[in-house]
C-alpha cells in the first residue's frame, strides 16, 4: 500500500500539471494506457481477461470511474495537499462500508483513532479558504465511491488476478469517457501528451499494488496507510506550486498521520495476540 501511495502521489502531481485538459479527458487517457498495459501483461501471463466475478468486476469499474473523475476534478481546482487530504476520507468510508459489504469487524479503539484522523481532515478543510463548499462535497463523494470500490475488491478476495481487476476499470470507463471526448475534445499541446501518458503508466502501477494490498489484508488495516500520501502532497505541492498552509492546517495533517499510525499499531498488536 505504501508503494501504491507513492505512485498515486506522482499521478496527482501530473494531473495538476495539465489544468487545461478536462478531468474526464484525463481519465480517458489514463484508461486507454491502462487497458493496453493490462491486456499486454495478462496475455503474456496467459490469464483470461474476463475474470470469474463479472458483476463485481463491472461494479468495481463503474464505482472506480466515478471516484476518479470527481477526484481529478478536485485536483485541478484545489491545492494539491487539500485535494489529497479530502480523498483520504476514503479509508474511513472503506471501513464503515466494510462492516456491511465484507462483514469485517472494527474494534472500538479503531473508531477513536479514525475520529482523530477525521478530525484532522475537518481542521484542514476549515482553515483552507481555497477550498469551496461545492468542490469540498465533490471530493467527499469521490472518497465515498472509492471506499465502495475497495470493498468490492476485498469481496472478490484472491479469486481474481490483480491485473484482471485493474483491466476492468478501463474496460468500463473507456466507452463513457470516449463519448464525452468525442463531443468535447480538448487537444493536448506539446508536453501535455507525455504527461497524460505518464499519468496512465503511474496509475497502472499504483492500482496494481493497491489491489494486491486489498486482496490480501483486512481493509481496516491497510486502507489507512494511504494517509501517508498527505506528507508527499505537502512536499510536492510546495516544490512545484509554491503551496503553503497555516499552522492550524499543518496541525490537522499531523492529526491525520497520528490517527493512522495508532490504528496500524493497534491492529498489529491485536494480530500478535492472536498468533
Amino acid at each position: 500500500m505504501l508503494v501504491s501511495t507513492l505512485f498515486f502521489t506522482g499521478m496527482n502531481l501530473l494531473v495538476k500539471m495539465v489544468p487545461n485538459i478536462p478531468a474526464i479527458e484525463i481519465v480517458f487517457f489514463r484508461s486507454l494506457v491502462s487497458l493496453v498495459l493490462s491486456y499486454g501483461f495478462l496475455a503474456r501471463l496467459r490469464i483470461s481477461v474476463w475474470g470469474n466475478n463479472k458483476k463485481l468486476l463491472i461494479g468495481r469499474g463503474i464505482s472506480g470511474a466515478v471516484a476518479l473523475i470527481l477526484y481529478f476534478t478536485t485536483l485541478q481546482v484545489m491545492p494539491l495537499a487539500s485535494a489529497v487530504t479530502i480523498q483520504f476520507l476514503s479509508p474511513i468510508f472503506t471501513t464503515i462500508l466494510g462492516i456491511f459489504v465484507v462483514r469485517e469487524k472494527v474494534k472500538p479503539w479503531q473508531w477513536a483513532f479514525f475520529a482523530i484522523a477525521f478530525g484532522g481532515v475537518l481542521v484542514i478543510e476549515g482553515f483552507d479558504p481555497r477550498v469551496s463548499a461545492f468542490f469540498g462535497v465533490i471530493g467527499i463523494i469521490s472518497a465515498l465511491f472509492s471506499g465502495f470500490t475497495y470493498n468490492l475488491i476485498r469481496k472478490m478476495g484472491t479469486s481474481e488476478h490483480p491485473l484482471v481487476i485493474v483491466f476492468y476499470f478501463p474496460l468500463v470507463t473507456l466507452p463513457v469517457t470516449g463519448i464525452y471526448c468525442y463531443f468535447f475534445w480538448v487537444n493536448p499541446i506539446g508536453m501535455e501528451w507525455l504527461l497524460l501518458i505518464l499519468i496512465g503508466v503511474m496509475t497502472q502501477f499504483a492500482q496494481y499494488f493497491m489491489t494486491m494490498a486489498y486482496q490480501n489484508e483486512e481493509l481496516s488495516k491497510v486502507a489507512p496507510l494511504k494517509y501517508f500520501g498527505v506528507l508527499y502532497a505537502i512536499i510536492l505541492g510546495y516544490v512545484f506550486f509554491g503551496e503553503t498552509f497555516n499552522w492550524l492546517t499543518y496541525t490537522g495533517m499531523i492529526m491525520v498521520i497520528v490517527g493512522v499510525i495508532l490504528n496500524v499499531w493497534y491492529k498489529q498488536r491485536l494480530t500478535s495476540r492472536v498468533i
